[in-house]
C-alpha cells in the first residue's frame, strides 16, 4: 500500500472549522451541562466526545493521505469515518450557533423574566437544535436515493430542423461506493432505458476514491440504450482516484466513448451533431480553460460540449460551442430556500449550481446528479436523471 500527500485547501479550511468549533462546545458543556447531571452521564458524555475526536482525527488523515491501493474494507471505512467527521463539524457548528443564540436572548437584561418566554425559548433552541439531526437523516435515509426522471427543453440557435426533438439522456455523478451501490446504479440505468433517448451521455464521476467499484458501475452503465450509442467525459473523481485511463479502457470495452478532447460526429438524417468532450477542467487552470478546444468545433454541425465542470461554460460560448452538458454540483447536495433565495455550498464556488443557463443565446444544462460526496445527504436537491430536448432557440 502506498500513499502521497494529498491535502487541498479544502481540507484545511474544513479541519479549521472543526478545530475551532470544538473550544466552544466543550466550554458550553462544560459550564451548563456538567452541574445539571450526574457524574455517570458525565463521564459518558465525554467519552462519545473523545471517541468522536479520534474519529475525525483519522478522518483527516485518510483524506490527506491518497492511497494507490485500498481494499474494500479500508475504503468503506474511510468513506463512513469522513462522513462522521463532515457531519459531526456540521452538527457542531450548528449547536454551538443555536445554543449562543438562546444563552443571548435568555439572558438579555432589558427584557422582564417571564418563565413562558423562558419556556418558549427552550423549546424553540431544542426544536433548532434537533432540526440538523432529523434533516440529515431525512436527507440521508429517503432522499439520497429517490431518484427522478427531470425533462427539459435545451434551446439551440441555428438547429438544424432534423436534429429538433432529440432526446439525450444525460447520467452524471453517480460516485458508486459505500453510500451508493451498483444496484442502485442498475437502476438508474433501468430508469434511463424506459426514456428510449437518441443519445446517452455519461458527465463524470462514475466512483468517488480509488477501490469503488469502477469495472462494475462501466458494466452497468453499458446498458444503456440509446439509438446513437453512449458517449461521456471524465470528472475530478477520475483524477482523485488515478483511473481516467482505466475508465477510459474499460469503457471502450463496453461501448462507452468517453470523449479526452476528442469529437464524435453523430448524423440525423441530414442533421450532424458534433460532441465534443473534455476531461475535467481544473478551477485553478482558468485562464487555459478548454485550450485548443475550438478545433474541433465543426461549421454548419451543431456542436454539443460534455464538460464535467460547468464554470467552462462561458468560455464554450467564446469557442464556438452551441450547447453544454454538465455535471459537477450535485445541485448543492444540500439546499435551502429562504425568502425566495436558494442557498447551498455551490453557489460559493460558481454562478452555474443546477438547472438551465443562457450566455448569448447557447444554452447550458447542468444536472444535479445522482450520488453523493462527503454527507452523505441530499436534501432540497433531489437525484437526478436528466431527459434533454433539443429545441431551436
Amino acid at each position: 500500500m502506498f500513499l502521497n500527500i494529498s491535502a487541498t485547501p479544502t481540507d484545511i479550511v474544513q479541519l479549521l472549522i472543526l478545530l475551532l468549533s470544538q473550544w466552544p462546545l466543550c466550554w458550553f458543556l462544560a459550564r451548563d451541562l456538567r452541574p445539571r447531571v450526574s457524574r455517570q452521564a458525565w463521564g459518558t458524555v465525554a467519552v462519545l466526545l473523545v471517541i468522536m475526536w479520534i474519529v475525525c482525527g483519522i478522518a483527516f488523515l485518510l483524506q490527506i493521505f491518497a492511497f494507490r491501493t485500498l481494499s474494500v474494507p479500508v475504503v468503506l471505512a474511510r468513506t463512513v469515518t469522513i462522513a462522521l467527521e463532515l457531519t459531526w463539524s456540521t452538527l457542531s457548528v450548528w449547536g454551538i450557533t443555536v445554543y449562543a443564540l438562546y444563552r443571548l436572548f435568555a439572558r438579555r437584561r432589558d427584557v422582564p423574566f417571564s418563565s413562558a418566554r423562558r419556556t418558549a425559548l427552550r423549546v424553540t433552541a431544542t426544536v433548532a437544535a434537533g432540526a440538523p439531526v432529523a434533516a440529515i437523516g431525512f436527507g440521508g435515509i429517503l432522499e439520497r436515493t429517490r431518484f427522478h426522471v427531470k425533462e427539459t427543453d435545451l434551446p439551440v440557435p441555428g438547429l438544424h430542423p432534423d436534429l429538433a426533438g432529440l432526446r439525450i439522456v444525460q447520467i452524471s455523478d453517480l460516485h458508486v461506493s459505500p453510500f451508493l451501490s451498483v444496484r442502485d446504479c442498475a437502476r438508474v440505468v433501468d430508469m434511463a432505458n424506459e426514456l428510449r433517448a437518441d443519445l446517452a451521455v455519461v458527465t463524470g464521476d462514475i466512483i468517488s476514491s480509488i477501490g469503488d467499484p469502477l469495472e462494475a458501475s462501466i458494466h452497468e452503465l453499458a446498458r444503456l440504450r440509446a439509438t446513437a450509442g453512449i458517449l461521456g467525459c471524465h470528472g475530478n473523481h477520475e483524477i482523485y482516484a488515478r483511473c481516467q485511463n482505466r475508465a477510459t479502457r474499460l469503457g471502450r470495452e463496453n461501448g462507452i466513448e468517453f470523449l479526452r478532447g476528442q469529437s464524435r460526429q453523430l448524423r440525423f438524417g441530414s442533421g450532424v451533431l458534433n460532441v465534443t468532450g473534455v476531461d475535467f477542467q481544473r478551477s485553478n487552470a482558468k485562464p487555459d480553460y478548454l485550450s485548443g478546444m475550438e478545433a474541433e468545433v465543426v461549421t454548419g454541425a451543431t456542436n454539443l460540449l460534455l464538460s464535467h465542470s460547468p464554470d467552462v461554460f462561458p468560455v464554450a460560448v467564446s469557442k464556438g460551442f452551441h450547447t453544454m452538458l454538465a455535471g459537477h454540483t450535485h445541485g448543492g447536495q444540500v439546499t435551502v430556500e429562504i425568502l425566495n433565495q436558494t442557498l447551498n455550498t455551490a453557489r460559493v464556488f460558481t454562478p452555474f449550481v443546477a438547472g438551465l443557463y443562457r450566455i448569448e443565446g447557447r444554452s447550458c444544462y447542468v444536472t444535479a446528479g445522482i450520488g453523493t460526496i462527503g454527507v452523505p445527504v441530499r436534501l432540497g436537491a433531489p437525484p437526478e436523471i436528466s431527459l434533454l430536448r433539443l429545441r431551436p432557440a
